[in-house]
């Protein structure tokens, strides 16, 4: 690399990039992988802007990770250079587990794999290809370095992969209660006793982030036609799984092929190194173009699903606060059975329930330290007027119950 590279950011402006080792990972073929992840799921069924994907994630991310890691330096925190690399690798790195759609699929396509484990797995496998240069970046992943702070940038309940996506999701999305100050979060950061903290002066602008999560969990990421729209894209994969692992379908894809066929564990990830190139090869488009192969396809239940997806037919959803009566759904699902002319076991894949949580802050969970004019550092939680109360610190449950809506919709797309 014989200099400097920019890319121009939408929401942060112009990202710099200086250091050869990030280059390289930025131009690494499981890295351009994440062009085709879309970052918020089908949240473009509800919201069209919202088509960005986990490479301008992960970049926005490693821009602010650059910006954190400057304003500690000038507030004298001792940063090597060496650290500073594999800071910005891990945040890098930080989403390149994700499977197509993002969290939509996570447990479907890989059964209980989470994202930060294949994360974790590619990292290890392109620290072999880069001779080892991303130990230290593995290490800071893994919150197993000395220096927790720098851990704490990447995963926690202020680091940088929060500040980009609420930052990124509020302007694709053009929900402007989402907004946050990320130049004034980032500038307001310090570390004490090898802690992340924020100066005091930076209270409101701490205040502002929580709330404003909260806004976007039930605005944009809970929106019930998203989650509708989500769980229609679920169920055709288990749909398609079942069909598959009995021979009764076909996949134009032949990477998305290979995860349907069997149910993989953590195990085989670790055992077979074939089974994570594999992984590496699926994204969003393996699943949408079988989608599309699939609107005409002999079963009639992921023909109808396909379609709706496609189409974008929705079901309709009803959310709220108690959970739905069995005898409901199960009433329900008899009447969409017969009106399908389909078992009650079928029926299941047309009638989605379900619950949806949103927690805005949660002192248990690694929480955000203040750094108060007198020298004390103390929970956000016990500084904030905002936060003293029980409600952005309250876990809020609801649940859902979706359906098809009309009998002329369902007609014209069942055959």
């Amino acid at each position: 690399m014989s200099k400097y590279k920019i890319i121009n950011d939408p929401v942060h402006g112009f990202i710099t990039i200086t250091d050869p080792l990030v280059f390289q990972i930025i131009e690494h073929n499981c890295f351009q992988r994440l062009r085709r992840i879309s970052q918020m799921g089908l949240a473009n069924y509800v919201y069209p802007g919202t088509q960005h994907t986990r490479f301008h994630h992960a970049l926005g991310a490693m821009h602010l990770m650059q910006e954190a890691i400057s304003t500690l330096k000038l507030k004298d925190v001792a940063i090597t250079a060496e650290e500073e690399q594999a800071a910005l690798c891990a945040i890098l790195l930080h989403d390149i587990g994700h499977g197509p759609y993002s969290h939509t699929l996570e447990y479907v396509m890989t059964g209980d794999v989470h994202h930060e484990f294949l994360s974790l797995l590619i990292m290890q496998q392109l620290n072999n290809e880069f001779n080892g240069k991303l130990d230290l970046a593995i290490k800071i992943f893994k919150g197993e370095y000395e220096k927790e702070f720098l851990h704490q940038l990447v995963s926690s309940q202020l680091d940088v992969d929060r500040l980009d996506y609420l930052a990124r999701d509020s302007f694709f999305s053009g929900v402007y209660e989402g907004r946050i100050s990320t130049e004034r979060i980032i500038n307001m950061l310090n570390v004490v006793d090898n802690q992340l903290v924020v100066e005091e002066k930076g209270l409101y602008s701490i205040e502002k982030y929580i709330i404003s999560r909260r806004l976007m969990y039930w605005q944009v990421y809970l929106h019930k036609a998203a989650i509708g729209a989500e769980q229609i894209l679920v169920n055709i994969i288990k749909r398609a799984k079942y069909l598959v692992q009995n021979k009764q379908l076909t996949v134009p894809s032949s990477p998305l092929n290979y995860f349907l066929q069997q149910n993989f564990t953590k195990n085989d990830f670790i055992k077979n190194p074939e089974l994570l190139n594999q992984y590496t090869l699926l994204d969003d488009f393996d699943v949408m173009l079988s989608i599309k192969e699939w609107t005409t396809c002999n079963d009639r239940i992921l023909a109808y699903l396909s379609k709706c997806i496609i189409n974008r037919i929705l079901f309709k959803i009803k959310i709220k606060d108690k959970e739905f009566a069995t005898e409901d759904i199960s009433l329900k699902r008899k009447k969409i059975a017969n009106e399908f002319g389909l078992t009650e076991q079928e029926a299941e894949y047309l009638v989605l329930t379900g619950e949806i949580t949103n927690t805005a802050y949660s002192r248990q969970q690694n929480g955000i330290q203040i750094l108060t004019k007198s020298g004390k550092v103390k929970d956000v939680a016990k500084v904030s007027e905002q936060l003293r109360g029980k409600i952005l610190r309250k876990t809020v449950k609801k649940y859902y119950f979706a359906y098809p809506k009309h009998a002329d919709e369902r007609q014209a797309t069942l055959h």
